[in-house]
């Protein structure tokens, strides 16, 4: 019991780290939802191939999901405002690359 106690006294910054973010970023924070759906996505697709000839496949495959994810988030389906992305960033101007790089 006491370890349990000094074990959550320790993470404590990191449990509420959360909290540095603005108020509506926690709910995209806290949600484990588009970790999951691309994990799916990956499922699926290599459930398609069947077989990897070797490792470098594997990391192709998951390579060009992880960028074609990331564009969708970036234009199509921005995950976090810009507006609210610029109040957590030292710059005043927060920009997106378009295309992954």
């Amino acid at each position: 019991q006491a370890r349990l106690g000094a074990l959550m006294d320790a993470s404590r910054d990191d449990v509420l780290a959360y909290m540095d973010f603005p108020r509506e970023h926690w709910a995209q924070i806290a949600s484990t939802n588009p970790l999951e759906r691309v994990n799916r996505e990956i499922k699926r697709r290599s459930d398609v191939i069947g077989i990897f000839p070797n490792d470098e496949a594997i990391v192709r495959l998951v390579g060009a999901l992880m960028l074609e994810t990331n564009d969708e988030w970036t234009v199509a389906r921005r995950y976090m405002s810009l507006e609210s992305l610029a109040r957590v960033t030292d710059t005043t101007t927060v920009r997106l690359s378009a295309v992954a790089t």
